[in-house]
């Protein structure tokens, strides 16, 4: 019995503890933050339900990923590079829209977003090539110059429906050229280039952008496109999200103590109950299943998880969700620093720092430190495609720590008759 258990869990078994604990709160706070949905739909199990059946596939076919060798993936990458450019360029053509993003499209009756493919494939080809032009001396001038026309089809098209994504996507990636030893002069100009973007787009943001975050959250949309306050987004090409984007940028820079009695919830919703869930936590934390601002927050089980785990789990259950992903960004590069070829360990580190870097992000977020964004927790937010696929970026990584475990194996093994030799000699 043992045996059967064993190998269907195998690789590192740290990742696999911190893979469960994450997705066991992840069940618990859904569960909790569902209650809009629970209105809506009028039952109290369906929305976790749900959830845990997405869970289980997604553990499925983690299962499936950790049993693919690493050369496999290797194959996989250009087929992967077409079939992510061919559904991003599809998304902005006829994708369906979702508050006001067009991210999802349909394929054999699934419904699911392009973009969480697309990064784990630029992940994968990114580090493909520093891996095969690494010299003595690091990475080889060329392999910059590779990765940035493997980054130009599927950044910008990301960007265009997420920014945050396209973002922490291209810090990933730097950060990883820095691991893959990309000379300092090449990652220097690249810094002072996203520098000169970053200030370019923002200058586009606040000239053609409209701030709409004083609208009346009871009026819809098409209420204030009538009204002439909003201009139709379906007239503005791929520009139709500088609103959202400008609007988010004014409320994050606005960021003032005001006193409670002056404070619109009306306003700015997310932002202020996200505030009022983690002050009412009383450091302790008001227990599993009992959050009051889960009914007000529309995004209590995606975006703001965090606020509804701080409000119920307290400081301490803060803290400990943030450990979990840092054992999971630690514990990968130490099985990066086993592996004996380079590929693996960069593939292994690019996906752990996806997965760590959107979670930071999210966290930051719900504690007002970075502005309001769309990026979901991953392993413990609800969602649909994206919660299978971080699955599947996690048995990449358990992949990788089967093989370079067996590796380190093999070395112990073979020093140890010449050790014993040594010791009778």
């Amino acid at each position: 019995m043992e045996t059967k258990i064993g190998n269907i869990f195998k690789g590192d078994k740290v990742i696999w503890m911190v893979f469960f604990f994450l997705c066991i709160i992840s069940i618990v706070e859904v569960y909790s933050a569902s209650s809009q949905l629970t209105y809506k739909g009028g039952s109290y199990l369906a929305p976790v339900i749900k959830h845990v059946g997405i869970l289980a596939i997604g553990i499925f076919c983690m299962i499936v990923t950790l049993n693919i060798g690493c050369r496999y993936f290797k194959i996989a990458t250009p087929f992967l590079l077409i079939f992510s450019i061919a559904t991003l360029l599809w998304v902005i053509i006829a994708g369906h829209s979702t508050n006001g993003a067009m991210r999802w499209i349909s394929l054999l009756g699934i419904q699911f977003q392009p973009s969480e493919i697309a990064k784990g494939t630029l992940i994968l080809a990114t580090a493909q090539i520093l891996s095969a032009m690494q010299t003595p001396l690091g990475a080889d001038k060329n392999a910059f110059n590779y990765i940035l026309i493997v980054c130009l089809p599927i950044i910008p098209l990301i960007m265009v429906e997420n920014l945050s994504t396209a973002v922490l996507l291209c810090v990933v990636v730097f950060f990883m050229m820095i691991i893959g030893r990309v000379p300092m002069r090449q990652l220097g100009k690249l810094l002072g280039i996203a520098v000169m973007a970053v200030v370019c787009a923002f200058a586009i943001i606040m000239l053609l952008g409209k701030d709409n975050s004083n609208t009346d959250p009871n009026k819809t949309l098409t209420e204030y496109v009538d009204a002439g306050k909003i201009e139709d987004r379906a007239n503005r090409g791929v520009f139709h999200r500088v609103d959202t984007w400008k609007s988010r940028i004014m409320k994050f820079a606005k960021n003032e103590e005001l006193d409670p009695a002056k404070v619109d919830l009306n306003v700015d919703a997310q932002r202020s109950h996200a505030n009022i869930a983690i002050a009412s936590s009383n450091i302790v934390g008001k227990g599993p299943g009992n959050s009051v601002e889960r009914d007000f927050l529309s995004q209590a089980f995606s975006d703001f998880i965090y606020a509804i785990i701080i409000e119920e789990m307290g400081i301490v259950g803060a803290i400990a969700v943030a450990f979990l992903y840092i054992i999971l960004l630690f514990r990968t590069g130490r099985i990066a620093n086993r592996c004996e070829n380079t590929f693996p360990a960069l593939f292994a580190m690019g996906l752990a720092l996806l997965l760590v870097t959107q979670a930071l992000f999210n966290m930051c977020v719900a504690v007002g430190l970075a502005p309001v964004t769309g990026q979901p927790l991953p392993l413990v937010s609800k969602g649909g495609t994206s919660t299978i696929i971080n699955c599947i970026y996690v048995g990449a990584i358990l992949s990788i720590s089967r093989s370079a475990k067996k590796k380190q194996f093999d070395k112990e093994e073979l020093k140890k008759p010449r050790l014993a030799v040594a010791l009778v000699v």
